[in-house]
């Protein structure tokens, strides 16, 4: 029997999808009643097109996505989908279908959001809500909408990186009787600007998570200029390094110790791609 040899895949391709395939915050997702029974209905979890553009921009970059749309004879629209990853273009295509509402327009405006969500999840953006638990929660059929918001399962949660708590100030011997020194408070506002003498002083880094996402795209876009890395590949690594570690999925929201802990992130991956670039051939 033959065997098949399976070629590995392309870790920067990798690390693409895995960020497209990150949890959205909870406070992101929405519900709407999928059975209403009386007061309780059956909650269906759904996202909003525009979290999608906003996860496609973040991972691959403005400029490595594109979509096209198809009217069909129905009413529904069929969504094209085209992403780069590493250097092929993916097409995903997938087709949605309108909404209820009185008006035309709005019908069709859903069917577009529809097209486009359920091309994304081809490519792992918010397949995890397929997997949620059925959840009946409290409704309001007056109102007709959810009273009640339900509960998310620890895997459809970003994980959020808790600050390490302070560690307890060694205990000072006890004061002679007679030779009281006044007590000094700490200053941890100068410890914290204070390099150790043995190492270079810090840089500049940022200074919340807005500023690290906006250098990230910038210094993304010039080791791609390089032809060291796909345009997205950096911001995709680190986004990945630091779910890993624990930050949640939206870089803008990183603060405190993510600032560092993308800065060494950054350092690994630039290393990793310009040790794997091939080096100029010579003439012999």
């Amino acid at each position: 029997m033959d065997t098949v040899s399976l070629t590995p895949r392309d870790p920067q391709v990798r690390a693409i999808t895995a960020a497209l395939a990150v949890p959205f915050e909870p406070r992101d997702v929405k519900f709407k009643p999928q059975m209403v029974k009386n007061n309780r209905c059956l909650a269906m979890a759904y996202i909003d097109a525009r979290l999608i553009q906003d996860r496609l921009d973040d991972v691959v970059g403005p400029e490595n996505w594109e979509d096209a749309y198809d009217l069909l004879p129905d009413g529904s629209v069929m969504c094209k989908l085209r992403i780069k990853l590493g250097d092929r273009w993916i097409t995903k295509i997938d087709v949605g279908s309108p909404s209820e509402q009185p008006d035309s327009g709005d019908r069709l405006k859903a069917a577009f959001s529809d097209a486009l969500k359920r091309a994304a999840v081809k490519f792992g953006i918010g397949r995890y809500l397929y997997r949620l638990p059925a959840q009946w929660v409290d409704y309001d059929p007056v109102k007709k909408q959810i009273t009640q918001v339900p509960q998310m399962p620890a895997f459809a949660i970003p994980k959020t990186q808790a600050l390490p708590a302070a560690k307890p100030a060694p205990a000072k011997p006890a004061p002679e009787p007679k030779k009281e020194a006044p007590k000094v408070e700490p200053k941890p506002e100068i410890a914290k600007i204070e390099a150790p003498k043995n190492e270079a002083p810090k840089p500049n880094l940022p200074v919340n998570g807005q500023e690290l996402h906006r250098r990230l795209q910038d210094y993304d876009a010039k080791l791609a200029s390089q032809k060291l890395c796909q345009r997205g590949a950096l911001l995709a690594h680190v986004t990945q390094a630091g779910v890993k570690a624990g930050f949640t999925a939206n870089m803008n929201d990183w603060t405190g110790p993510a600032i560092p802990f993308a800065v060494d992130a950054v350092k690994e991956f630039e290393q990793t791609v310009r040790q794997t670039k091939p080096e100029p051939r010579t003439a012999a």
